[in-house]
């Protein structure tokens, strides 16, 4: 049932989502979208020695697509790219493979358990993550130039 899916927690997450930010001076801008569902998530980031230093996105998705990126957007800075590729990972076995939710400070990923369920609910869930992904990839092809 997809009622089962916008949970109130889903629902706070997704009315948290911080949205139409933008960055000055942004060393990358990505924009992905899901081809399953149509969401959209827009980001901005600015790095510093290999880690997120400042992030701002814009997003167009269902409620499960907002509150991941609310989480994604309250842990961001700081990051590199091996600490999000593992989260990422593990965020994709909770919904295809039925693995446990990452822990620690991105244990609220375990809101999306019941889309498990839902595969054409994975893509909007994923969306923040392969906005990074590619992000990440910008800035390493830059700085080997």
């Amino acid at each position: 049932m997809i009622e089962a899916l916008y949970t109130r927690e889903v629902l706070r997450l997704a009315a948290a989502a911080p949205s139409g930010e933008r960055l000055e001076h942004a060393d990358v801008a990505v924009t992905k979208t899901s081809r399953i569902c149509g969401s959209r998530i827009s980001i901005e980031v600015r790095f510093r020695n290999g880690k997120v230093s400042e992030y701002a996105q814009t997003i167009r998705a269902c409620a499960l697509g907002q509150a991941s990126a609310t989480i994604v957007a309250r842990h961001i800075i700081g990051k590199t790219l091996e600490d999000i590729a593992p989260v990422a990972e593990a965020v994709g076995k909770l919904l295809r493979e039925a693995g446990p939710p990452p822990g620690g400070e991105w244990a609220d990923f375990k809101v999306f358990i019941p889309a498990r369920e839902h595969k054409s609910r994975h893509s909007a869930i994923l969306l923040p993550f392969e906005a990074l992904h590619e992000a990440f990839g910008c800035v390493e092809k830059k700085s080997a130039r």
